[in-house]
């Protein structure tokens, strides 16, 4: 029997298919030009020329933007196959923005959709969010988001069909180049196109979010994000799903992301009502597993790629996200918080998921404990291979761990 392919933890030496050299190569003489041109003037220009539309909102997006782009070209150490990729992104989230407006200047009674309150799945990354996210929104009553939802949210076609399968493709082909560009990244975290994705990807449409530092060395923007107001995010996030709603009503949405943790009371504010599901793990297998995504990640972005850095930023990074998770928890004893560990989860899947939806009043029938049996076999661990990692590679002991959480270390 042969043996699973392992992921490499030689990750300041990231993977580089033959094209993505060739590229680099060859666009290596022009870099330094092209990375200058990486300005909001010159994307927002041509994302208005692409979408033949120009009420895009620059005030709502104006500082994030600038605070980032800065942030990418003073301190990503961007490759040139990382530029491309980002300015697309960049472009991409832009373009969505303003099909969006142009929606809604068409039906403005999609402010009028009501979001029923959603449940929401929370927890430090790699605490089994995951997993316990494809379970629950396999009930025909529950709705997640999907990745070619995720990548674009705004229709590309007034036929709802033809729209979806737009989406699809374009999803299935993003889905190709990453398998290709950086193929261990599948064994750590899966991206498929008709999956479930996490809701930061929503976020990041309002510029404030942390996909940026999960996967490009960003810190002064990752800083200004935590003290800059989300709120605005989460009522664009709000505002994506009623898009998404409008065409396809749903009853419950089931949204998932490790970002919540950090802004729960930003999360509060705009969905009131909703069931918080929090996670939890060792944090001595979730942190270096997490960092070692990350570093996977960054690998596609950028050339150099420290460890130890990502280690430093990360170890910082979580412990504040569970310091503000508790600080809401403390000055809100109220809020609805369903607490699952991840060793009882694994071992009792069924009877975990029950305490969700007893927490959301909702109805658990045999027929919800069938799906979540078929689930458990569907998302079988290891299907594209086996993650390699340890705490070492980042520069992390247990005790620094245990410091940098303190009293919560463990929980």
């Amino acid at each position: 029997m042969n043996s699973l392919p392992t992921t490499s933890t030689d990750y300041a030496h990231p993977y580089r298919p033959a094209l993505v050299k060739a590229y680099n190569i060859a666009a290596r003489p022009f870099f330094s030009k092209a990375l200058a041109t990486l300005t909001s003037e010159k994307l927002i220009a041509h994302a208005v020329r692409a979408e033949r539309f120009d009420h895009l909102g620059r005030n709502e997006i104006e500082t994030p933007l600038e605070v980032l782009l800065n942030a990418i070209r003073n301190e990503a150490n961007l490759s040139p196959f990382g530029l491309f990729v980002t300015k697309q992104r960049l472009l991409n989230l832009l373009r969505n923005r303003l099909r969006v407006n142009k929606l809604l200047s068409d039906h403005p009674e999609i402010n009028d959709v009501k979001i029923t309150p959603p449940i929401l799945i929370t927890g430090l990354q790699r605490t089994g969010t995951t997993l316990l996210h494809r379970l629950l929104t396999l009930d025909p009553d529950h709705r997640a988001l999907l990745s070619y939802e995720a990548l674009n949210p705004a229709p590309l076609h007034a036929n709802p069909q033809v729209d979806k399968k737009k989406k699809q493709k374009l999803a299935h082909t993003a889905q190709k180049a990453l398998s290709y560009i950086a193929p261990d990244f599948f064994a750590i975290h899966p991206v498929e196109a008709a999956a479930p994705e996490e809701d930061v990807l929503l976020l990041d449409y309002a510029l404030i979010s942390t996909v940026a530092e999960s996967t490009l060395r960003v810190p002064s923007y990752a800083r200004w994000v935590e003290r800059a107001d989300n709120r605005p995010a989460y009522e664009y996030l709000k505002l994506l799903l009623k898009v998404l709603s409008w065409r396809t009503p749903t009853r419950t949405w089931i949204l998932k992301s490790p970002h919540h943790l950090e802004f729960l009371a930003d999360f509060a504010a705009v969905f009131p009502e909703a069931t918080v599901v929090m996670t939890h793990r060792d944090p001595t297998a979730t942190l270096p597993s997490f960092c070692s995504m990350m570093a996977h990640g960054r690998g596609i972005f950028s050339d150099v790629v420290d460890p130890v850095e990502i280690g430093d930023h990360w170890l910082r990074k979580t412990a504040r996200m569970l310091k503000k998770s508790q600080q809401y928890r403390t000055e809100h004893p109220s809020a609805r918080i369903v607490d699952i560990y991840y060793d009882d989860f694994i071992a009792h899947p069924i009877d975990q998921i029950q305490r969700i939806y007893r927490a959301s009043e909702k109805p658990f029938i045999e027929e919800s404990a069938e799906l979540v049996r078929t689930g458990l076999q569907q998302n079988r661990q290891h299907k594209y291979g086996v993650h390699k990692y340890d705490l070492t590679s980042f520069g992390l002991t247990e005790e620094k761990i245990r410091a940098a959480y303190g009293e919560l270390y463990g929980k």
